[in-house]
């Protein structure tokens, strides 16, 4: 299947990509499409689903109280500060 420098750059709009004319020539996209045909043939019917590669559910760590570093002494650093906290130059409008 033949896929056309056209098709190659609206793929990459889709896909929000700019590509160079390098790159377009350097990208086997028959190869991709036929590998991704051959996968389309795999028989899987005895294959259980998985959506992750390893069995864990919710591996969480312990929680651990320990001394923390003092607020004050960390304040100390900040440029401006306000009511205990820093304070930063407002991102959203």
């Amino acid at each position: 299947m033949k896929i056309t420098k056209e098709e190659i750059l609206h793929l990459a709009n889709l896909s929000r990509l700019t590509l160079t004319d390098e790159e377009i020539e350097n990208l086997n996209m028959e190869g991709i499409i036929e590998f991704a045909n051959e996968l389309g043939k795999l028989d899987i019917n005895d294959v259980a689903p998985t959506n992750h590669i390893l069995d864990i559910n919710n591996a969480f760590r312990e929680d651990v109280i320990k001394k923390s570093y003092d607020r004050d002494d960390i304040l100390k650093n900040a440029p401006q500060k306000q009511r205990g906290c820093f304070l930063v130059p407002q991102i959203v409008e």
